[in-house]
C-alpha cells in the first residue's frame, strides 16, 4: 500500500483512529493513538514524534536514567510508517487502523538502535551478498487463569468441560478443542490483520498451544509476530483469561520457545543454496550452521532476554543446552529437518517466545552470516540425545551478556551501538531483578537460618 492511498484506505473501512506501533528492546508495543485526521497531516510532516528514551525504557516500564549510549539532552526522533504493514484492528468497536513505524532521527538518518531497524541493517548484509534469507517461526504460549497476585503460581484455566487441564496433552485434539472460541478469534483476527499462521497444535504443558507461521521475508515475519502476541493477548482478555509468552511460567511444566527455521535463497535465481545441484547439504549450510554454534552464545541476550528464559533451557525439557546440531533431533540446538533439496533449511531451536522477534531473528541471521562469510566449519552432527553432552549455553543473562560484550563480530554486523543502548537496559533490569526477595526465600529461609 503506499502513502497516497492512506486517504482512500481510511474512507474505505471508515478508520477514526490510528495506532502508530514500534517495539521496544523488550518487544512491548509502544507507539501514538490518533485521530485519522491527526495521522494523515503527522505522517507527511514528521509530526509523529517520539523521545529517543522509549528505548532505553526496561521490561517493568522504568527508564534506564544512566546511560552513555542515549542523547542526554532526551531529543525527539519522528515515526515513519511503513504503508505495507497498515491492518484494521479487529477487537475494536470503533474502527481503528494499526500501522508499524521505523523510527528516525531528524537528519533523517534511520535510529539505529531501534529493534526493527537493526533486523534491517542484517538484512542489507545479507543483500550486498546477493541471498536473501527466508524464515518460518513457530511460538508457543500459555493460556492462564487470570492471576491478579503476582505472589500466586500461575494455574490453567478452564476450559470448554469446565475443569483445569491436569497435565498436559502433547498434540492432544480434545485437549486443543477445550480452547476452541479462543483459538477461532484468534484465527479470524489475524486473517483480518494478514498474519499469516498456519496449523495449531497442543504442546506438552498444561494450555499450552503452538502455531506455526508459514515461510516468508524476515522483515515482514517479525511484523507479523509482533502483532500475533497483542492479537493472542487481547483474544485471552475477551474470554476472561491471560495468554502469557514467558519463556517458563510453570515451574514443573515445559517452557515456550520460539523456533525459527532458515534457509538462505539466491536472490536472482530463487534457488535454495542450501543444498547442491545434486540434493546435497551444501557447504553454506554446513557454514551457517558453524556460524550458529560459533556465535549463538554471544546472541543469547537477545534469543533469551529475560531472567526468567533460562529457566526454560534445561536437560530433558524439550529445550536445548548446548550448540550441537543434528539431522532430525530435537535435543539439539541447530535441527536439520528431513526435507526435499528445495525446502532445505536449519532450524534454531535456542530462541524463547519472550524473544523481541525483530531482534531474535536478526541475531539468528546474524549468526550464520558469520558463519558463511567466515567459512565456519561445524561439528560433526550429534547422534541420539544432545543432553549427554555438557550443558555450554549461558545459565544466565549476565553470563550470557558478558559473553555478548566479547564478541566483536556479532556486535559488528547488528551495530554497536544498538549492543550498548540494549545492555544498559538489560542491565537495569538485572539490578531491578536483585532487589526482588523470592517466595522461595521466604519459604525456605524464613525460619531455618
Amino acid at each position: 500500500m503506499a502513502s497516497l492511498d492512506y486517504d482512500e484506505w481510511f474512507a474505505t473501512h471508515a478508520i477514526d483512529e490510528v495506532e502508530c506501533l514500534l517495539a521496544d528492546m523488550a518487544g512491548t508495543p509502544r507507539g501514538k493513538i490518533l485521530p485519522a485526521s491527526k495521522f494523515l497531516k503527522g505522517a507527511h510532516s514528521r509530526g509523529l514524534r517520539l523521545p529517543e528514551d522509549m528505548f532505553g525504557l526496561t521490561v517493568t516500564g522504568r527508564y534506564v536514567w544512566e546511560t552513555n549510549t542515549l542523547n542526554p539532552a532526551s531529543i525527539d526522533v519522528y515515526l515513519r510508517p511503513d504503508p505495507d504493514t497498515m491492518r484494521r484492528v479487529p477487537w475494536y468497536e470503533e474502527p481503528t487502523a494499526e500501522v508499524v513505524c521505523d523510527c528516525f532521527y531528524i537528519d533523517d538518518k534511520p535510529v539505529d538502535i531501534a529493534p526493527r531497524h537493526v533486523l534491517k541493517r542484517v538484512l542489507e548484509l545479507y543483500a550486498k551478498r546477493g541471498w536473501t534469507p527466508v524464515v518460518a517461526p513457530e511460538i508457543e504460549f500459555y493460556l492462564i487463569k487470570k492471576n491478579l497476585d503476582p505472589d500466586y503460581p500461575l494455574e490453567p484455566p478452564i476450559g470448554r468441560s469446565g475443569r483445569q487441564e491436569a497435565g498436559g496433552q502433547a498434540y492432544g485434539i480434545d485437549a486443543a478443542n477445550e480452547f476452541d472460541p479462543i483459538v477461532e478469534d484468534i484465527y479470524d483476527w489475524c486473517e483480518v490483520q494478514e498474519i499469516d499462521i498456519d496449523t495449531l497444535s497442543h504442546e506438552n504443558g498444561p494450555a499450552q498451544l503452538e502455531i506455526n507461521f508459514n515461510h516468508g521475508d524476515p522483515l515482514a515475519l517479525a511484523d507479523q509476530m509482533f502483532l500475533f502476541k497483542r492479537t493472542v493477548r487481547q483474544a485471552a482478555f475477551k474470554h476472561d483469561m491471560y495468554a502469557t509468552f514467558m519463556a517458563k511460567p510453570h515451574e514443573n511444566e515445559p517452557g515456550s520457545s520460539m523456533h525459527l527455521h532458515q534457509s538462505v535463497v539466491d536472490t536472482q535465481t530463487g534457488r535454495n543454496l542450501f543444498t547442491t545441484k545434486s540434493g546435497r547439504d551444501s557447504k553454506l549450510l554446513l557454514n551457517h550452521i558453524g556460524g550458529l554454534q560459533r556465535y549463538l552464545g554471544a546472541a543469547m541476550p537477545f534469543c533469551s532476554p529475560n531472567v526468567n528464559s533460562y529457566r526454560r533451557l534445561v536437560p530433558y525439557a524439550d529445550a536445548p543446552t548446548n550448540v550441537h546440531w543434528g539431522i532430525d533431533n530435537r535435543t539439539v540446538s541447530f535441527r536439520v529437518p528431513t526435507s526435499d533439496p528445495q525446502n532445505r533449511r536449519v532450524e534454531n531451536r535456542v530462541p524463547g517466545a519472550d524473544a523481541n522477534p525483530y531482534l531474535a531473528i536478526a541475531a539468528s541471521l546474524a549468526c550464520g552470516y558469520l558463519g558463511m562469510v567466515e567459512k565456519l566449519e561445524p561439528t560433526p552432527p550429534v547422534e541420539g540425545s544432545a543432553y549427554r553432552y555438557a550443558h555450554t549455553l549461558p545459565t544466565h543473562l549476565a553470563d550470557a551478556l558478558s559473553k555478548l560484550n566479547y564478541t566483536k563480530p556479532l556486535k559488528q554486523v547488528v551495530g554497536e551501538r544498538f549492543v550498548s543502548a540494549y545492555q544498559e537496559v538489560k542491565d537495569y533490569e538485572m539490578q531491578q531483578y536483585r532487589t526482588v526477595i523470592s517466595s522461595w526465600e521466604r519459604e525456605f529461609l524464613l525460619l531455618n537460618v
